[in-house]
């Protein structure tokens, strides 16, 4: 709500104040590791697979406090990653993150490879990296709305999509892969009206806006989870160069 000056002033400052530690402990707990399982490496095991949910005591600890596993690392030099037991104490960031409320406009930006969302104000809610189609003909320049909107998805392997995959030519037919993490499109899936184009998670956060997709814009785990909760069927989306 500040208006723009270009000057590091004290209403500025006011607003960067810290409204909690930066860091804070974290325990690992028994049922932490109920959900950490190997990832089948083939599209076949995938889809045989009860869950795709976190393949290391790391990785769940890094995407619950919304940073990169070297982060983690860092933070807690000590820390045998092989040898964690529950009961351990770990130091991890501690985000603070608004409240989710109502967007009325969500704009992709190609070329700064970021997805933005707006309220009815046009005030900016959240402003996240994303990755975007690798393939310039299948990025959808103009105006979407979004379709559809789910929570946990499931993920449909197409062997057509995939032709670069030796395994998918070589099954011939669509697999239903299981919801979790770990799936293709993470933990949250944002269909936009033109077929197979959706807003998404992703089970490799840490690549978000370094790597490119099939056609999708790509949003780290929990960035999607918030933007799903922030969206409605009909809302417009503006991809723009």
């Amino acid at each position: 709500g500040l208006e723009t000056s270009g000057r590091l002033d004290l209403d500025t400052l006011r607003e960067l104040v810290l409204s909690a530690p930066p860091l804070t402990r974290a325990t690992v707990t028994a049922d932490d590791f109920a959900h950490i399982r190997p990832i089948p490496p083939t599209w076949l095991g995938k889809s045989q697979a009860p869950a795709l949910d976190h393949e290391s005591l790391l990785e769940l600890v890094a995407e619950r406090a919304r940073a990169h596993p070297n982060l983690i690392r860092r933070l807690n030099p000590t820390v045998n990653w092989d040898l964690v037991r529950p009961g351990t104490e770990l130091i991890v960031p501690n985000p603070q993150w608004p409240a989710p409320r109502r967007a009325a406009r969500v704009r992709v930006s190609l070329a700064g490879r970021y997805l933005r969302a707006f309220d009815e104000r046009g005030r900016l809610l959240c402003h996240f990296p994303c990755s975007i189609g690798r393939i310039a003909s299948k990025r959808p320049v103009g105006d979407l709305t979004v379709a559809t909107i789910a929570k946990d998805p499931n993920y449909t392997f197409d062997p057509k999509v995939f032709p670069e995959s030796a395994e998918g030519r070589a099954l011939g037919r669509r697999l239903i892969i299981p919801p979790g993490p770990n799936n293709p499109v993470g933990v949250a899936w944002i269909g936009l009206d033109r077929p197979g184009y959706g807003i998404h998670g992703t089970p490799a956060p840490e690549q978000v806006g370094r790597t490119e997709s099939h056609g999708c814009f790509r949003l780290a785990n929990w960035n999607a989870e918030y933007l799903r909760q922030i969206v409605w069927v009909g809302m417009p989306v503006s991809i723009e160069p």
